[in-house]
């Protein structure tokens, strides 16, 4: 029998690749620190970049990687729904705006999801590219089931999905300082609607105010997107 390598001998478990996971997420947050918390480059977009580095030196495949780090998307989930103590907290502020969120979310989060998707196909993307981007705004563990739905890659979903959420932090600051808007409130939704969880972690930074809003930015557009996306995939049918 060939002798076993290094790596082989390393990812034998899935602890190997949950290591570099959250070794990769506890630098990224560092390096963030030390940059004094650059809007336009977040932890996770350090730390992401910095494990798909690390998988490249080491040639570990990055099928492999994701089938042994696949647990911790699980608590992609039970992380979501601790989302709703800050939205319990802001329950008065919520009920005061709940029209021009009713009236705003569907707009918003349909707009969210057809640019993308038009963009790429008048480029020509084919049916696959189309399907992985057309939930890119939407929080993980929903997106990911509604690609896997429509037909659509995880693997380009998950980029699709942190492209998305940075440039989501990092532009909501700027577009709002030029239209001069500063209630915590319209920042914090736009940034939960657009940019899913990357939003909503920069939403807490600018205060809780904002990082409630834009939990029940993410939440409502996560459901409002898993039960229509899905049904306007068909109708128009996208693929065949």
């Amino acid at each position: 029998m060939p002798a076993s390598s290094p790596l082989d001998i390393l990812s034998a478990t899935p602890l190997f690749a949950v290591g570099l996971t959250l070794a990769a997420f506890l630098l990224g947050n560092l390096a963030f620190k030390r940059l004094k918390k650059p809007t336009w480059l977040p932890a996770i977009l350090m730390a992401a970049l910095l494990l798909a580095a690390t998988l490249a030196v080491i040639g570990l495949p990055y099928e492999r990687y994701r089938e042994d780090a696949r647990w911790l998307t699980i608590l992609l989930g039970p992380a979501t729904v601790a989302l709703g103590m800050p939205l319990y907290q802001q329950l008065p502020h919520i009920r005061v705006l709940w029209r021009p969120i009713t009236i705003c979310l569907p707009i918003a989060a349909s707009l969210a999801a057809c640019y993308a998707v038009m963009i790429a196909w008048l480029l020509g993307s084919p049916p696959l590219i189309l399907a992985s981007l057309a939930a890119k705004s939407v929080t993980a563990p929903i997106a990911i089931g509604i690609t896997e739905q429509i037909g659509g890659s995880v693997a380009l979903l998950l980029g699709a999905l942190l492209v998305t959420g940075v440039a989501t932090a990092a532009f909501t600051g700027i577009a709002a300082r030029l239209l001069k808007i500063e209630d915590e409130r319209i920042i914090g939704f736009a940034l939960g609607l657009n940019g899913h969880a990357i939003g909503t972690v920069r939403a807490f930074e600018i205060g809780p105010t904002a990082g409630a809003f834009a939990s029940l930015g993410m939440s409502l557009t996560g459901i409002f997107t898993a039960l229509l996306l899905p049904l306007a995939w068909r109708l128009i049918g996208v693929g065949g």
